[in-house]
């Protein structure tokens, strides 16, 4: 999901479940658990975790299951299974798939792949980041200004660390310290515009949720420096994966619980099966069906039927597009005046 300022008040329902502040703050504590398991490492274990690890997030299976794939797929039924949010946002979600098949039909004949990919990761990289910034945002109630300078030097800085750890091997020596160089410099505009910007908290919790975003760049960051490139990603991923199936789930509580609204819940409510793993279980059992053998079997189907093979149908075209329309729709469905916002309240 995408955040924009989140208050504690003004809902159109009263909900009977509401996200916790604190809850979302708990989830930061994911950074020191990873530095103390990087130093650890480093000083006791002669840099085994780090030879364990996969150099990319992306080449461990396990971590396409467990973040990123899931949540994208619990916002893509929270849309599709709820005929209400399909009429209101028909419209939107015709026009942005044919923009999306347009941009990457020319673009795959127009652009180079490092630009499509920079691209891609700096969409990628906005929408996480915005998403914490934006929940950030309604604890700490920055001013305009320093809600958008932290926002965009997080943003950059992260976009310097994604296309250093995703591109590493097709960079020489030269582009990837100049990468680890911006990466920095950002990152210390980040320290010294936060110390700036903190006299706007009032409270205490603001102030550690302001620095929370604050140390989740630069935690990325002093992990990619150590090429702890695996743990680098996992933490921004799990706090923004985790932060959006609390909203979720919430949601779907509150506007299921008494009265289920639509097939998923019917059918749950009917098998006994509590509302509160409804999402997640269907979330988690797609993502790791389509991860794990949904290129298999579109490849045996067409080469079965049509003698023509088909690779990574699955795990690059649908995955691929619905995570570029996760990006998209999330930008607006959980803003103030969306039919989803009725279903979610706030309390520290």
């Amino acid at each position: 999901m995408s955040a924009s300022t989140l208050p504690l008040h003004n809902l159109t329902v009263e909900p009977k479940l509401t996200v916790s502040f604190r809850l979302l703050l708990g989830l930061y504590f994911i950074i020191p658990l990873c530095l103390v398991l990087q130093v650890a490492d480093s000083w006791f274990l002669q840099g085994s975790l780090k030879q364990l690890l996969p150099s990319s997030p992306s080449h461990f299976l396990l971590f396409q299951i467990l973040f990123g794939t899931p949540h994208i797929i619990a916002s893509s039924l929270i849309l599709v299974s709820n005929r209400d949010y399909i009429q209101r946002y028909r419209r939107s979600l015709l026009l942005m798939t044919a923009a999306l098949a347009i941009f990457f039909g020319l673009g795959s004949l127009l652009l180079p792949y490092k630009v499509m990919y920079v691209m891609v990761a700096a969409w990628t990289v906005y929408h996480v980041l915005k998403q914490q910034h934006g929940i950030a945002r309604g604890v700490c109630r920055l001013p305009g200004w320093a809600f958008q300078l932290l926002l965009w030097l997080s943003i950059t800085a992260g976009i310097f660390i994604y296309v250093g750890i995703f591109l590493k091997n097709s960079l020489d020596v030269q582009q990837a310290g100049l990468i680890r160089y911006m990466a920095g410099g950002l990152s210390f505009c980040l320290v010294c515009s936060a110390a700036l910007c903190q006299r706007y908290c009032t409270t205490t919790f603001s102030r550690y949720f302001l620095w929370a975003n604050v140390f989740l760049v630069l935690s990325s960051f002093y992990l990619y420096v150590q090429q702890y490139y695996f743990l680098a990603i996992m933490i921004p991923r799990l706090v923004h994966d985790a932060t959006a199936y609390i909203f979720y789930v919430t949601h779907d509580y509150n506007k299921h619980h008494r009265q289920a609204q639509n097939f998923m819940y019917r059918y749950a409510a009917y098998c006994n099966v509590p509302i509160f793993v409804v999402l997640p279980l269907l979330s988690f059992g797609l993502a790791f069906a389509l991860q794990a053998y949904g290129d298999d079997a579109v490849n045996l189907i067409s080469t079965t039927l049509f003698e023509v093979e088909i690779r990574k149908a699955v795990t690059v075209g649908v995955l691929g597009y619905l995570a570029l329309m996760h990006y998209f729709t999330e930008a607006f469905t959980w803003k103030q005046d969306s039919p989803y916002r009725q279903f979610i309240g706030f309390s520290k």
